[in-house]
């Protein structure tokens, strides 16, 4: 440390020396009249050219735009051009039009561009090229946007974007691991740094031109490895490439790159290739002639020598595995530089400084999976501008990754496999204790719920509806005996949750006074309760509306205050307002309620993230032994068909079918039937207006019918729910609603028939709607859901088809009535009826089977789709039917038909 010091002033002597010396030379310049800083200035704004060696080439303009035009390779019959806008300053691509603006045929105030029918796209010639190249336009309008995908969905390049906005410390050091890995396959590339001089792009161009996906699949092994090296480079870099799809959407071109060495930009030494410190090359076209092309044989012998995942491993999730986290590769203790310290709070921090580049790029990688949403869409060929390929709930600060609190089994499992030394220093809030206890008897399989929960700071409670999971929730608290936050998502949930607090625990608290605004005294609650209407939050047991924990200045304090926090229906948790308040919460246990875990957007690792893993499940089969009425399924086939179009979309078809009088007669029919024979159903729909017809429909012949959808004020709706509250069991009673309103958190156990008045196709939203049918009532024997099928449409059959398999999940079967014919009605309800399985492709063989062998004249199959195989038992026994004589007839749609 001494002879640090000692070396420390000794050049700080040297320096004050030299400093001096400087003064006196500067001194004596000026007295002689010699100018020195305007030569020092004019030297330091040169540029300082790349020092890398390249074969000097002498060109011409032609051959120079043939150069071009040779490794610059796109959509040849559309290009964009940039276009800036001196009102607003605003700039952008867009196709360029040969009608723009001619009188006449060019109507920008009536149509968009993208609409317009006078379109007529404009070739990209090698004038444009040039224009491009000169960069006379002072506004830069003359830069070229290539389209990247030809129409044969194959590419000339590939191109990786990278920029101070998405580089999260800047795109230099994104920039040398990607072209660090480039250089260690031997890939040829060129670094052009961009045109705002932020950012750069980094070119691979092929010998030919090859499939867009083959490309990509080469971008993102290139991005994968790269990462390994530089941990903290970005996931969105995986949607910086063009192309950034595989194939061209329907109906578009795909994403543009701008095109290098623009006039303008390349006067200020941006839009030029650069060597790997970023020096320019003093002769752009000697370096681009001398820049080598890769072929597609060699790119295919990389892809199979660095073989992985399309995006790297990331966690996944399916519905018989909610979570799965990804495992490590090729790490060990060295990875590690010093005993690992992790902070828990509201996230986990773990410090950079302590782990590698390839151990922080698989710690990322726990924290983040694929979108569905890009995924589906890129199927579809539609659009993805703007949705992310990967979904990233990490965050990185100059010093820590932040991690979900939900990763830290993932992460406390990590380490140990590697034989890590870490701690975890808790700085979360354990509350304050609280005197509760519990007045209610749990189930058994609410006991064996608690006894998996009580272990863990985390998780999820994973149980069908009626299992009583805000019961068991209570007797948690009641176990804990620290203040309690519950957090739900509706006005409906947080009356649903007051009333079973107030019912199930027993809350010794000091006894005070309250007065409301008109000084009137009213009584003290222990459980407070936090919305729109109101805020009585006392810190001991208290529920709020998640939507009013959150200000314009962000998450309000008070949600800190817990040791305990209890997320109910917490699969909504992967909306952005659960997830930002989830993640500014420091308590020290937090456990999640659902009936639905997996969500139809495929979101749902977020909620594992935010939660915990799920701690206890309960399954279908389970329920059911437990219960004492049976599931049946009684299928309505209607005759709607919506002849005048051939696509509608789903909004429209909707909007058809909620309208249609004939159907809706049918359905009202069956309703009325139903009451009669002593039923009580919900009708649910997603159409408020649907709600007002059946119900005026309804009213005509049935006493008591309540609309309870979204519309109205609080008053209407608390009126409408009090009013259910006081209908005897012996009066009849049709409730009709949106199932939006009234899918989640309703408690009606008189239910016990469901009419289903619009189809979906979710299997989530098919079991929240069933479960609103599954809580025990006295006298409840069987309960019913009719499902109005509308065959002739071909999304409404496709609907259907998945919602049959929503219903085998959860335990329906279906009913055979007397009468089996189409469109029959259902004339006697408590009828004997005949149980059918609904099947699937593995358990109707051998009961198809054993139908066919008993024909006596004929079969008439029918089915929308033939599937051709090489060995098809159906088709040799259908055969040696037909050798006895058995007449066979199948009914299919047409090739060009089939959907």
């Amino acid at each position: 440390m001494d002879d640090l010091l000692t070396r420390y002033n000794k050049l700080l002597r040297q320096y004050e020396v030299l400093h001096k010396e400087n003064e006196v030379l500067k001194s004596l310049l000026k007295i002689h009249g010699v100018e020195y800083e305007t030569r020092m200035k004019e030297d330091m704004n040169k540029p300082i050219y790349s020092l890398v060696s390249v074969p000097t080439i002498t060109l011409s303009i032609d051959e120079r735009l043939r150069l071009f035009q040779s490794l610059f390779k796109g959509r040849e019959n559309v290009f964009a051009r940039r276009w800036f806008s001196k009102t607003t300053g605003k700039s952008g691509y867009q196709p360029v039009c040969i009608n723009e603006w001619k009188q006449g045929i060019c109507d920008k105030k009536k149509y968009r561009c993208v609409i317009c029918p006078n379109r007529n796209f404009a070739p990209l010639t090698t004038q444009d090229m040039y224009r491009h190249l000169e960069g006379k336009d002072e506004y830069c309008c003359d830069v070229v946007g290539l389209y990247a995908i030809m129409q044969d969905n194959n590419c000339a390049f590939l191109c990786a974007d990278f920029d101070d906005k998405n580089c999260k410390y800047g795109y230099k050091e994104d920039v040398l691991a990607y072209v660090g890995v480039c250089r260690e396959w031997q890939i040829p590339y060129a670094i052009e740094r961009s045109r705002s001089g932020n950012g750069a792009h980094v070119w691979i161009f092929f010998e030919a031109p090859l499939p867009a996906s083959k490309a990509r699949r080469l971008g993102n092994a290139i991005l994968t490895e790269a990462m390994t090296r530089n941990g903290q480079m970005s996931f969105n870099s995986y949607d910086r490439f063009f192309p950034n799809q595989d194939y061209l959407p329907e109906g578009g071109f795909g994403n543009l790159v701008a095109l290098p060495l623009q006039g303008q930009a390349r006067r200020k030494q941006n839009s030029v290739f650069v060597d790997n410190d970023f020096l320019v090359y003093k002769d752009q076209w000697a370096f681009l002639y001398n820049l080598k092309k890769i072929q597609e044989s060699t790119i295919d012998q990389l892809l199979r020598l660095h073989y992985q995942e399309e995006l790297g491993k990331l966690s996944m999730s399916s519905e018989s595995k909610p979570w799965v986290t990804p495992l490590p590769q090729n790490i060990t203790q060295e990875d590690f530089h010093a005993k690992v310290e992790i902070i828990k709070a509201d996230k986990l921090y773990i410090p950079l400084k302590a782990v590698s580049a390839k151990v922080l790029n698989h710690l990322k990688r726990i924290a983040a999976f694929k979108n569905p949403e890009f995924y589906s869409k890129q199927a579809l060929r539609l659009s993805t501008y703007a949705i992310p390929r990967i979904i990233s709930c990490f965050d990185i600060t100059n010093e820590y990754l932040a991690m979900p609190r939900g990763c830290e089994d993932a992460t406390r499992s990590f380490l140990n496999d590697n034989a890590v030394t870490y701690t975890i220093i808790d700085k979360t809030n354990h509350g304050n204790k609280i005197s509760v206890s519990f007045q209610g008897e749990e189930r058994e399989e609410q006991l064996e719920a608690i006894n998996a929960l009580l272990p863990y700071t985390n998780g999820i409670l994973h149980a069908t509806t009626a299992f009583g999971k805000t019961v068991t929730a209570a007797a948690i608290i009641a176990r804990k005996k620290v203040n309690t936050l519950i957090l739900v998502h509706s006005k409906a949930l947080l009356k649903q949750w007051h009333d079973r607090l107030t019912e199930f625990l027993n809350i010794d608290y000091p006894q005070h006074e309250e007065k409301n605004k008109r000084g009137r005294r009213k009584v003290f609650s222990p459980i407070g309760c936090f919305d729109s209407s109101g805020n009585t939050l006392h810190g001991i047991i208290d529920i709020a509306l998640i939507q009013s924990c959150l200000d314009e200045d962000g998450v309000k304090p008070f949600v800190q205050d817990y040791g305990l926090v209890i997320v109910d229906e917490c699969h909504h948790v992967s909306s952005i307002t659960f997830e930002q308040v989830l993640m500014s919460i420091k308590t020290h246990t937090i456990y999640g309620l659902t009936a639905t875990p997996i969500r139809k957007d495929g979101h749902q690792p977020i909620i594992f993230m935010q939660c915990g893993p799920i701690r206890f499940s309960t399954d279908v089969k389970s329920q059911i032994a437990k219960q004492s009425f049976d599931r049946f399924l009684i299928p309505r086939f209607t005759s709607y068909n919506s002849i005048l179009e051939d696509r509608l979309s789903i909004a429209t078809l909707y909007k058809y079918l909620s309208e249609d009088e004939i159907r809706n007669n049918l359905i009202v029919e069956d309703i009325c039937k139903a009451v009669n024979t002593g039923r009580t159903p919900i009708i649910l729909t997603n159409r408020t207006a649907h709600v007002s017809v059946l119900a005026e429909k309804l009213k005509a012949t049935i006493k008591n019918v309540i609309s309870l959808t979204g519309a109205g004020t609080t008053r209407e709706k608390r009126e409408a729910m009090q009013r259910l509250q006081t209908i005897p069991d012996s009066e009849q009673l049709v409730i009709v609603a949106t199932g939006k309103y009234i899918g989640e958190g309703f408690d009606y156990p008189r239910l016990d028939t469901l009419f289903l008045a619009l189809p979906i196709s979710w299997k989530g939203l098919l079991t929240q709607y069933a479960g609103r049918l599954h809580r025990e009532y006295e006298g409840k024997k069987d309960v019913r859901i009719y499902d109005y099928i509308d065959i002739h449409e071909p999304i409404c059959d496709s609907m259907y088809r998945k919602r049959l398999k929503g219903y085998a999940a959860i335990g329906y079967k279906t009913i055979n009535t007397a009468q089996p014919t189409l469109f029959d009605h259902i004339n006697d309800i408590s009828s004997s009826v005949v149980e059918n399985q609904i099947f699937n492709g593995s358990t109707f063989y051998r009961p198809y089977t054993s139908d066919l062998t008993k024909a006596k004249r004929s079969i008439v199959i029918s089915s929308p789709k033939l599937y051709r195989t090489e060995q098809n038992p159906l088709v040799t026994l259908l055969k040696e039917l037909a050798h006895q004589g058995i007449e066979i007839l199948i009914i299919t749609a047409a090739e060009n038909e089939q959907t």
